[in-house]
């Protein structure tokens, strides 16, 4: 399944409480359940102001779909074409 970035333009994200995240992550979590497998939450890295998430989906439209159900902005949906890492030097 393609994978996805997800920018998240949140003022103060990375302020928000272990409370605040944990509702914000039960959120997202509920409404991807009722959507079904077709796109899935891999993990999200919270910065000062943003939120980058990564998800597994069958195409940005169910990416969006989450975003708008959720309540959550996604100011910018980039697909992944490649990953690479410090092997990819080897």
């Amino acid at each position: 399944m393609p994978k996805f970035v997800i920018e998240r333009e949140i003022a103060g994200a990375g302020k928000l409480t272990p409370a605040e995240l944990k509702a914000i992550s039960q959120k997202s979590c509920g409404v991807l359940s009722s959507m079904g497998p077709s796109v899935q939450w891999v993990h999200s890295y919270v910065t000062a102001d943003k939120i980058f998430c990564i998800y597994h989906a069958a195409d940005e439209s169910l990416v969006r779909r989450h975003a708008e159900l959720g309540g959550f902005p996604a100011n910018k949906i980039t697909r992944v074409t490649t990953i690479i890492d410090p092997a990819t030097a080897e």
